[in-house]
């Protein structure tokens, strides 16, 4: 049996400077959010540990996540920022503490001006550096960046990719297309994985039933397969549309369709082999 891992929420201490993007729609998430807060989550709901993944794009951030991690057991893994551009990547890497923490590396791609800067010359030599260091890169992008997503994962076979949230389907306005047809493509890399993750917030915040999701859910599940999917709450963020533990449950209902070594892969086993985490 692998371990069960929440594979993606965030930690933070807020405040309005480096934390913009939270609204006043989010007005909940104007506090902190520390490992003392999710522990009781995640034990409620039968998980072993989390992954961690960056909120601010700082070297001061990931330092700072995987001194959590240091600290606390149930972080399994951190996903983290460097500034792949830069042409220092070994460097960065070597200040970092408990760097046997790091999981992965993540860019805010879906904040980019440039809907092509995944495709920059400087961009692309950062993440050619990732392979050789055993690191993952998340990928977090809107809809409309998954042609642009298609073509970079195309030119590193070697390297693994985790699109984060399911590339943010428009579930509140019903839209399938062309989300779906643009995940099946990207399915076809055998080296790219997928999360199951913040899809509440994609959703009509009030008035939402589980039926909403099954579409999304059924496109992802049968592009990637189990052994390519793995579930994350998006925790804090999730909590502006629901609880953790509506948010996890909503999940869990929708995979026991599958077999019991099938749900282990999503609840863990596929975060542990993407990650490289210990099963």
């Amino acid at each position: 049996m692998s371990l069960k891992i929440d594979a993606h929420q965030h930690f933070w201490q807020y405040n309005a400077d480096e934390y913009g993007w939270i609204d006043d729609a989010m007005m909940t998430l104007r506090r902190a959010f520390l490992p003392g807060d999710l522990e009781p989550l995640l034990i409620r709901q039968e998980f072993d540990g989390c992954i961690a993944v960056q909120a601010r794009q700082t070297l001061q951030e990931t330092i700072w996540l995987l001194q959590l991690a240091g600290e606390y057991s149930f972080i399994k893994g951190v996903v983290g920022w460097i500034d792949l551009c830069s042409g220092h990547i070994e460097d960065q890497l070597e200040s970092l503490p408990f760097r046997n923490k790091l999981a992965g590396l993540r860019h805010v791609l879906q904040d980019e001006a440039d809907d092509n800067y995944m495709l920059r010359k400087e961009f692309m030599h950062g993440i050619e550096k990732l392979a050789s260091y055993n690191l993952a890169y998340d990928i977090l992008i809107f809809p409309g960046h998954l042609p642009q997503t298609i073509q970079l994962v195309s030119n590193f076979p070697e390297q693994t990719f985790v699109l984060d949230h399911m590339a943010k389907p428009r579930i509140k306005d019903k839209e399938i297309n062309p989300w779906k047809k643009n995940i099946e493509k990207l399915a076809g890399f055998q080296n790219v994985y997928c999360k199951i993750s913040g899809m509440v917030t994609e959703a009509d915040w009030h008035n939402r039933t589980a039926k909403d999701f099954i579409p999304y859910l059924d496109t992802v599940l049968n592009a990637f397969g189990t052994n390519r999917c793995m579930i994350g709450s998006d925790w804090p963020v999730c909590t502006v549309a629901g609880t953790y533990d509506d948010v996890i449950g909503l999940i869990k209902d929708y995979i026991l369709q599958f077999s019991y070594s099938e749900q282990d892969m999503l609840l863990g086993g596929t975060a542990a082999k993407a990650y490289s985490l210990p099963r």
